[in-house]
């Protein structure tokens, strides 16, 4: 099955099953069976080659609109002020399970080693856009940290707040360190627009689109996600039927 094909397929498949499984989830049976979904979903998409890059398109299929979605201009906290000001005083944490906590600055992070990409976003409302993404490698930042013995996922903290909730999301080791996996800054060779998470959102191109957190302030290193938030690895997976594990 070549790559576009799996691509295809676990992407369709993973907005169906999540679409459908609202009633499912409601009695614990249901939720045994969601889990173990899930499980199955992760195992089948590594065993297909979810190591491998996903596919990467030519600048003539970058598509002439990327729209935002969820968030598209948070109004909490600072936001505003920090955007107004050119995000100059923006700061990204990385810290958790570390050997060295770490502090960048916006232009800190456009100085380290970059990686510029044109993949494909997938919705799990069931729409895509083909965008050309730049910014330095996740693995970049985590290695100059230096994990601790104990970290076993990635924990992602963004400035957009929800019904009273901060977004969050996380991903295990596996993705982290994907090389397509990359703290993004820009969006089709400008700054990142307001509706598309700037200054900073991850792109987790292994994932579904809720997974890639916009307005990134924290990456953190833990142990466990049993308790962040509801438990389930992020916003969505806290409030919905939506998988932790959204891989394509």
């Amino acid at each position: 099955m070549s790559g576009m094909n799996r691509r295809g397929l676990l992407a369709g498949a993973g907005a169906l099953f999540l679409s459908g499984c609202g009633k499912v989830a409601d009695s614990a049976a249901g939720r045994s069976a969601f889990e173990a979904a899930q499980r199955l979903h992760q195992g089948a998409q590594r065993a297909l080659g979810g190591g491998g890059l996903v596919k990467e398109y030519a600048p003539s299929e970058i598509s002439p609109y990327f729209r935002g979605n969820g968030s598209v201009d948070p109004q909490n906290g600072d936001y505003q002020a920090q955007a107004a000001a050119g995000f100059t005083n923006w700061r990204l944490q990385v810290g958790g399970l570390v050997e060295r906590p770490l502090s960048f600055a916006l232009e800190e992070i456009r100085r380290l080693p970059q990686r510029t990409q044109i993949t494909r976003h997938d919705c799990v409302e069931g729409w895509s856009a083909i965008g050309q993404w730049t910014g330095p490698q996740l693995s970049v930042l985590l290695e100059a940290a230096g994990l601790r013995d104990g970290a076993r996922f990635i924990v992602f903290r963004c400035a957009d707040n929800l019904n009273g909730q901060d977004y969050y999301e996380s991903v295990d080791l596996d993705d982290a360190f994907h090389p397509q996996t990359i703290v993004a800054h820009a969006l089709n060779g400008e700054p990142l627009p307001i509706r598309n998470g700037a200054p900073l959102r991850m792109r987790i191109e292994r994932q579904l689109g809720y997974k890639h957190a916009k307005y990134l302030t924290g990456i953190e290193a833990v142990a466990s996600l049993d308790t962040i938030g509801e438990g389930k690895g992020g916003y969505w997976e806290d409030r919905s039927d939506y998988q932790w594990y959204a891989g394509i």
